[in-house]
């Protein structure tokens, strides 16, 4: 891809260092501020805005991965509909097929922001290495990685192909290679914190809302499980603390861009009370998790987005209990020797729950069977549907499923002009 530094600014942690520079694909600017660059990647303090920053990056306004994922992702796999037509970016992807091209700035800002994490957080993960605080090291080579792993594994989820890393003219590797890289910047970060625990100097510097090795194995079940692998998709969410919730936290300086969307009621809501699902996924009618995520509001009543939306302050879940448990069940269910048995017990911890770290609880009578492989694995699509509403996690799990393609608008996403412009290496746009 295009050198970052030229796609956007490189934010190195604003309270340390204050700089912002640019490059050309043909030309590069010498940077004023580069000594102090230096400074700062090569001391605790620096290195720890920096990492801070990677959160910044992801959540931040409608530039960020957080937004941009739940809008294309809603929009082409109908879990959202389109209030406002003058919102072009929303409009194509709501219309879908090729009305969705390289001028979408709504990809263009996922892209952007998911590579420019992938390029701090490399700063981090290299330079740490050298400070003398290994547990310190741990911390940030850690909570870097799971920023990391989050942008790799999002880009791989909507590009067929994805960067191989940052620079000019950087070479691309197929999605199922992403998921292996963002599991292997994971597994990097277990062995460095096993060798050196991270530090209560590091924890107390950092966001407490991220809890860090419970993350690093719920994003490894995710993308294992995206993988195929679901051997150890189940050995990684049986490592995960069901007990300990990990989240970005926003507040009134920094404010949930959900919120703001939902908010204005000028951009877009939930398709409606069913979540947009049809046919044999429509939502049991008594389902506490249609009134978790949907309300209704304004003269007339209409609906809207409820969920991890409804405050500026609003929480919103890196993982939620519910996806590590179905991932358990569809792991079980899509074994070389299925275990339908064990299947459908982890289905209905997620079914029969009353009680949840987020308040997502179906609160349904338990499923009973018996089930053949394919319908235990279309109920665990259907939950995953509910239970992840408004994730960015749909378009994956379509795929997965085998859902028909006339079932979403797009299939993957085209690359943004920007990067086919100066990476001579950028693929071919998929068909659908």
């Amino acid at each position: 891809m295009k050198n970052l530094k030229s796609i956007t600014s490189i934010y190195l942690g604003a309270a340390i260092l204050g700089a912002v520079f640019f490059s050309s694909c043909t030309k590069e600017y010498q940077d004023p501020s580069r000594a102090k660059t230096d400074v700062a990647l090569n001391s605790q303090q620096g290195l720890t805005a920096v990492a801070i920053g990677l959160q910044r990056v992801y959540t931040l306004s409608r530039t960020g991965v957080m937004f941009n994922a739940v809008a294309s992702n809603g929009f082409v796999t109908n879990e959202l509909q389109l209030l406002n037509a003058g919102n072009i970016p929303e409009l194509q992807l709501s219309t879908g097929g090729s009305s969705v091209d390289g001028t979408n700035t709504i990809l263009y800002n996922m892209w952007t922001s998911a590579n420019k994490i992938v390029y701090d957080a490399d700063l981090v993960i290299t330079n740490a290495n050298n400070l003398p605080d290994k547990g310190y090291a741990a911390g940030l080579i850690a909570y870097a990685s799971i920023f990391k792993a989050l942008a790799i594994g999002s880009m791989s989820q909507y590009w067929e192909n994805i960067p191989n890393g940052t620079g000019a003219n950087v070479t691309y590797i197929t999605r199922a290679a992403g998921f292996t890289k963002a599991i292997s910047v994971l597994d990097n970060a277990l062995t460095v914190t096993t060798a050196n625990p991270v530090s209560a100097a590091f924890s107390a510097n950092v966001p407490t809302d991220v809890n860090i090795i419970n993350t690093i194995h719920a994003l490894k079940a995710r993308y294992a499980l995206f993988s195929g692998n679901y051997a150890l998709a189940l050995s990684e969410a049986n490592a995960v603390d069901l007990t300990k919730s990990s989240f970005f936290k926003f507040d009134a300086t920094s404010p949930n861009i959900l919120f703001t969307i939902i908010s204005s009621n000028n951009v877009f809501q939930p398709t409606n009370t069913n979540l947009g699902l049809t046919g044999t996924y429509v939502p049991d009618a008594a389902d506490k998790r249609i009134a978790f995520y949907t309300t209704t509001a304004g003269t007339p009543a209409t609906i809207r987005m409820a969920g991890f939306a409804t405050a500026t302050s609003s929480p919103f879940p890196i993982y939620l209990p519910g996806e590590i448990t179905l991932i358990k069940a569809e792991s079980y269910a899509r074994q070389s020797t299925p275990d339908l048995t064990n299947s459908l017990a982890e289905l209905n911890k997620v079914v029969t729950k009353t009680t949840d770290l987020f308040g997502v609880a179906a609160a349904l009578p338990a499923l009973t069977g018996p089930f053949t492989q394919q319908q235990l694995l279309s109920l665990i699509y259907k939950h995953r549907c509910i239970e992840l509403y408004a994730s960015g996690l749909k378009l994956e799990d379509m795929r997965r499923f085998a859902l028909p393609l006339t079932d979403r608008k797009r299939n993957f996403f085209p690359y943004p002009f920007q990067e086919r412009d100066n990476n001579k290496n950028t693929p071919a746009d998929p068909a659908f």
